[in-house]
Order: C-alpha cells, then structure tokens, then sequence
C-alpha cells in the first residue's frame, strides 16, 4: 500500500510514543506485536506512517532532526524504543500564538518550554512546508487550551489540502463551522480529544455503561487525574481547562442512563505531581443504587503511561484518515472519531462505535 505521510505539531511526549512506536513494531508479525487494537487497516500497518514535516517552537528541539527532537526535554515519557534512526525531517519553528501559558514561563527548564529565538512561521510558511514535504495527514498534539493555535493550523491543513487528526480538546470537528469547511473542501478530519487506549475516560465510559445495562442508578460520580508532564503543569491554569472539562464530562455524560446535574459529576484533571512524569493516576469513584434502592459505590485506581496509551490509538486514527482520503471522504469521519476521540460530532456507546469503526476499516 506503501507509506502514509504524516506531519506533526507539537513535538512532544505523545509525538515522542508515537515515532517511536512506528520504529518499534517494525519487522515484528502481527501474531507479536502486543498493544495495538489494529494490525492491518486497510492494507496500511503500523510501521507503513513516515515522518515527512514536524513543527515546535521550543529551542531544544526546533532545528533537530526529528528522532532527536522526540527526546529533547522538557519531554519525559517512557523510552521504549531507543534507537530511532535519523529522519532526515528537522523540526521547523512554528507559530506560538497562545500555545504556551503565561504561568509556563519562568519555571524550571526541564518542566516547561523555552521558546526558540527563530522567527515564527506564517500560515503561508508552513502552508508552503506541507506541500512541498508531501503530507498527507496533520497531526494535532498541541497543549490543551490552544484555541488559536488549533485553529490556525486546521487552517493550514484546509489549505495545504491535508487531513487532520485533532488529539486535543480544541473542537474543530466537533465545532459544525468547522466541519462544514473540511466538507467543503473534501478532506477528512477526525477528532476532538484523543480518547487513550486504556485510559481514564474509556474506563470511566465502560464502568457507567456497565451500570446502565445491569439496572444500577448511577447517582454521583467523580474522576479526578494527576500527573507530572508538561501537560498537567499546563492546565494549572484553569482558565485553560474549559474545553479539556467539557469532553471529558460529556464523554461520561454520552453513555450514561440518564444525565447527571452538574453538581453530581466532576471528570477532569486536578493536579500536577511533577516526579510522575509521563505516568498518569486516576481515581475513579461511582455511587448509585442496586435493586430495592440498596446503595452501592465503585472506587477505581488506575495508573498508566500517558502518553504510549494515546500513541496507541492515534496510530489507528491516522489510518483511517488515510482510508477517508483513498476514498475521497471529506469531512468528520464519523465512526473512528466516535470510537477514536472523547468528544466526537456524535457520542455513542463505545460498543456502538466499535462496530462502526470495524465496518468503516471494511467497506
């Protein structure tokens, strides 16, 4: 089938997971290649993605050659796949816009980013980079609360001609304005807000779900995560927290029996615990009533490393954006970003949305 050309913005731990799995599951057989949820998707397998153009601004990074870049601080997610070779793609200085946080700067170098003293790149800049670099799929990894940034580069990918896997919870294809221009133009977009492979939200969604299909009044629930990596230090600054509060609330509200009021459920992230790192813990915790109003509570502890459990399903998404384009589908594609992402166009039961997806891979 050959390869999918894909660009990156944000040069992170979750773009660090993500290359490094391309390289990791090359020569390994379906039959060995533990956590992924897809081995064949279309004819495209994991290791058929190449790194064609990757944007950043931090001077650490910006200039590197990406398999560098991917390990470049404040970047400090698990290592499981040490020997990526060179790329031959250097990062390129991006656009800041409001992708960096007032409260980010002036902290510890190794927990936060350094802007680069390069000139930033106009939409024409980086429009001119996407097409010379041959990209066929944009992908989205910038810090929650990006709204600027987000919507200037699904601008970029519009006009570069090229599909966009948003992994933040900055709605564009959830947001009809903008699904209608990706329509307009035919080109495939998938999102909003990376729903990861094992995560605290799918656990959270299966856990209610469970509730509603053996009778259970679910009556209050919470999720609260810490962590300790530039994304967690990032949302320390609640205002940027709106968007990130919202999917990861709805995807709960999506499956459950009956909407909870607002006072009864509170999903979202809640502090920043800088020696985890990458590692991400959630508690989870269900109250509710069984049969005969007799009350009930589930307490859940999950811990997990961030950002490989998003690789894992982002590999998928990019595949399945590179099927909507060997198809000529434009716009939101439906089912994966139903099954894909937290806060979709359309929610469904993620039993729903599995199937959908598994006949969208098939058609």
């Amino acid at each position: 089938m050959g390869s999918i050309k894909i660009a990156i913005v944000g040069v992170g731990n979750c773009a660090s997971s993500l290359i490094q799995g391309i390289e990791y599951y090359k020569g390994k057989q379906a039959s060995e290649a533990i956590g992924l949820m897809h081995w064949d998707i279309g004819g495209y397998k994991p290791y058929d993605l190449q790194i064609v153009a990757a944007f950043d601004i931090d001077q650490r990074k910006v200039g590197k050659d990406v398999a560098e870049a991917i390990f470049a601080p404040p970047n400090c997610t698990k290592v499981f796949c040490d020997h990526v070779p060179q790329t031959g793609v250097q990062v390129e200085m991006g656009a800041v816009l409001d992708g960096v946080a007032p409260h980010m700067n002036g902290a510890d170098a190794k927990y936060t980013f350094i802007i680069s003293d390069r000139p930033e790149q106009s939409k024409t800049d980086i429009v001119s980079s996407l097409q010379k670099s041959g990209a066929e799929v944009l992908v989205n990894y910038l810090p929650v609360g990006s709204q600027e940034a987000v919507e200037f580069y699904a601008e970029c990918a519009l006009d570069a001609g090229v599909a966009f896997v948003n992994c933040i919870p900055v709605f564009i294809a959830s947001q009809p304005l903008w699904a209608d221009k990706f329509k307009h133009h035919q080109i495939p977009i998938i999102g909003d807000d990376i729903k990861s492979q094992f995560g605290a939200t799918i656990s959270h969604r299966t856990l209610v779900d469970l509730c509603k299909k053996r009778g259970v009044k679910v009556e209050r629930t919470y999720q609260l995560n810490t962590g300790g990596n530039t994304d967690f230090r990032n949302m320390l600054d609640r205002s940027r927290l709106d968007s990130k509060k919202e999917s990861k609330t709805e995807a709960v509200q999506g499956v459950i029996a009956k909407r909870l009021e607002d006072e009864d459920i509170h999903v979202g992230p809640s502090d920043y615990v800088p020696w985890q790192k990458d590692n991400k813990v959630a508690f989870i915790r269900i109250e509710g009533k069984l049969f005969g109003d007799v009350p009930m509570n589930l307490e859940m502890r999950l811990s997990v490393e961030d950002s490989p459990n998003s690789a894992g399903v982002v590999i998928d998404a990019i595949r399945c954006c590179k099927l909507g384009l060997d198809r000529g589908i434009g716009g939101v594609l439906t089912a994966p970003s139903a099954y894909f992402m937290k806060h979709p166009p359309q929610q469904f039961t993620d039993d729903e949305a599995y199937q959908m997806t598994e006949a969208f891979i098939s058609e």
